[in-house]
């Protein structure tokens, strides 16, 4: 397997990214988030994000196929001014555990490069998302925060700390 990161450029890719949203969205959050509103979540609905919202995302491709996608930036608040972020990291089941997560969070990082740390948000109770994000150096950092997403769910702050 031969997977490729690199900034998503094409329609093709966009697309792409669309699909591994909406499908790992099925495959990562059934228990976490409210089933009606992952039933309502459509392809569309996440190609209309992903065509809304192309700038600053990665794409993992193994050969043509997007198999994963991160998006990074700025942190989004003035709470953490000297943090980039990781906004979302997703990788299609069949490519778990295979180290494209790694290798998406480490090319993100490394176009962050320029802030002394970075944050990311995981929904509170997903264990395997919490452990990758430990793997890659992230610690919670005791901020907590109720979003709507089908309902009110909690999400954590964990935060990355560069050596200087």
């Amino acid at each position: 397997m031969a997977i490729e990161i690199k900034t998503m450029e094409t329609d093709a890719e966009i697309r792409g990214k669309a699909y591994v949203h909406w499908k790992s969205w099925q495959e990562a959050y059934p228990g976490l988030l409210d089933q009606a509103y992952l039933d309502r979540l459509t392809l569309e609905k996440c190609e209309n994000i992903a065509f809304s919202w192309p700038e600053n995302t990665l794409v993992a491709k193994d050969g043509e196929r997007v198999v994963g996608f991160a998006c990074y930036g700025p942190y989004r608040d003035g709470e953490l001014p000297d943090a980039g972020e990781v906004y979302a990291i997703y990788v299609l089941a069949d490519y778990w555990d295979k180290g494209v997560g790694r290798r998406l969070m480490d090319e993100a990082l490394e176009r962050l490069r320029a802030y002394p740390r970075a944050a990311v948000w995981v929904l509170k109770g997903n264990e395997r998302a919490i452990a990758f994000y430990r793997r890659c150096g992230y610690r919670p950092d005791g901020r907590e925060q109720q979003v709507m997403i089908g309902g009110p769910v909690m999400e954590i702050r964990m935060v990355l700390t560069r050596q200087a």
